[in-house]
């Protein structure tokens, strides 16, 4: 009975986003609703359940995610970004500029929520295809690739985030783990695979001609790529240092700093002034700009807020216990698992974000029942939550009309793109988690 309980209220999810367009935090609070019903809470600890699981989920993660969006825009907007791209080819030269497109979306997808970042690099990517004479999606899929790498495992990012505090992770911890994964599945997925895509015809809009912008209006490399990895490197840090031999007093100095919430607010305090204010940027457009970022994020905090108020309802009623139980008896390697079901519910609602945080609801008990490191987990729900993007996913119709594609060639590009992604990073998973 529970499970049938847990299926149809994510059936429900599932049939109230897909099928009747019904905003993902209102499905998110009426499956919350008919799960409970149907578990059997009692109809006076509904309402503070939710109440509960929405306050549980936001209150470590709303101001990660806000100052994450507020210094994404910073790093667009100031021009960091294409400083970092040019950067890039300079360094890896004109033929391998996929490589340097694909590093580019790897390093500043990090702040930046996937939609706005797509949004945000596309005009970037027919710049460098325009000066280079290159096929579009051969200079694009590798940047993409890293776009939704970062979007899929490596916190401060919000979708890693948000399952980070679901299953109860070291998000320093899973940003290494997440880079030794992305990395090598980044290549593969980017550079690698846009290989097969160089015959590929793209006419692109004449709204992407790019204007020409002078040395002098963009920040310098060092400060451009300082400022971006400045969070990565403190969390990492401190995470690292915390093996070392530190005496107490720099122990907590350093656990403060590379906390995340204190490690972006410095990065976002830091690249105000060396990207913004030094550079003659007025405050009042930094401080417009941020405004912008954080209305850009509110949807990703309300699905997170959501998804907190199911996974509450589980908890609360004892279903998770019981799925626990269920799910470990399985003769499938947990880490597979928690991928599949992220990869079902990828398939049938589309949104990466969603599947992972409604799968990782209903396998967080699979952890505490196998003992699974929850950091592996974080990256297996991440990469099955990327996979087989299909034509319910707003990010498959961004690439098909930005690029100015068939079906044909979107699933050709984007989707398989995406599914290398997820089915990289899952082996990639299986193969280091034994050792670390």
């Amino acid at each position: 009975m529970t499970l049938l309980s847990i299926a149809a209220a994510v059936g429900i999810l599932i049939l109230l986003i897909a099928a009747g367009r019904v905003p993902p935090f209102v499905a998110f609070i009426i499956s919350a609703l008919a799960a409970a019903l149907m578990l059997g809470l009692p109809l006076e600890q509904i309402p503070k359940s939710i109440e509960i699981g929405i306050g549980g989920m936001l209150g470590p993660l709303s101001i990660i995610i806000v100052l994450g969006a507020m210094f994404g825009k910073l790093i667009a907007d100031s021009g960091a970004a294409e400083r970092i791209s040019q950067s890039l080819i300079r360094l890896f030269g004109e033929r391998r500029i996929p490589l340097a497109m694909a590093l580019t979306g790897f390093i500043v997808g990090i702040p930046l929520f996937y939609n706005v970042g797509f949004v945000l690099m596309v005009p970037l990517i027919f710049s460098v295809v325009y000066r280079s004479k290159l096929p579009a999606l051969y200079v694009g899929i590798p940047m993409l690739a890293g776009l939704s790498i970062s979007h899929g495992f490596l916190p401060p990012h919000p979708s890693p985030a948000a399952l980070v505090n679901q299953f109860g992770a070291d998000m320093g911890v899973t940003l290494l783990y997440g880079l030794l994964v992305g990395v090598p599945t980044l290549l593969i997925a980017g550079p690698v695979f846009a290989l097969s895509l160089r015959k590929v015809e793209v006419t692109w809009p004449s709204f992407f001609k790019p204007t020409e912008l002078s040395e002098a209006n963009l920040p310098s490399t060092a400060n451009s790529f300082i400022c971006a990895l400045l969070p990565v490197f403190l969390i990492a840090s401190a995470t690292v240092l915390s093996y070392a031999d530190l005496a107490p007093r720099t122990r907590a100095v350093v656990t403060f700093i590379g906390d995340p919430m204190i490690g972006l607010l410095l990065s976002l305090a830091i690249g105000t002034w060396t990207l913004g204010v030094a550079r003659g940027m007025p405050m009042k457009q930094l401080m417009t700009g941020y405004g912008e970022a954080v209305r850009d994020i509110a949807a990703i905090l309300l699905i997170i807020a959501g998804a907190g108020a199911l996974k509450q309802i589980f908890v609360d009623s004892g279903a998770n216990n019981d799925l626990g139980a269920l799910l470990a008896n399985l003769p499938i390697h947990p880490l597979v698992l928690g991928w599949l079901v992220a990869l079902v519910i990828r398939i049938a609602l589309g949104s990466a974000t969603v599947a992972g945080l409604t799968a990782a609801g209903i396998v967080a008990p699979l952890v505490q029942a196998t003992g699974v490191d929850p950091n592996w987990m974080v990256l297996a729900v991440g990469a099955g939550s990327l996979m087989c993007s299909h034509i319910n996913d707003s990010g498959f119709w961004m690439c098909k009309e930005y690029f100015n594609l068939s079906l044909a060639d979107t699933f050709r590009s984007w989707s398989v793109m995406e599914t290398i992604v997820g089915s990289v990073g899952l082996v990639l998973i299986l193969l280091f988690s034994p050792w670390l």
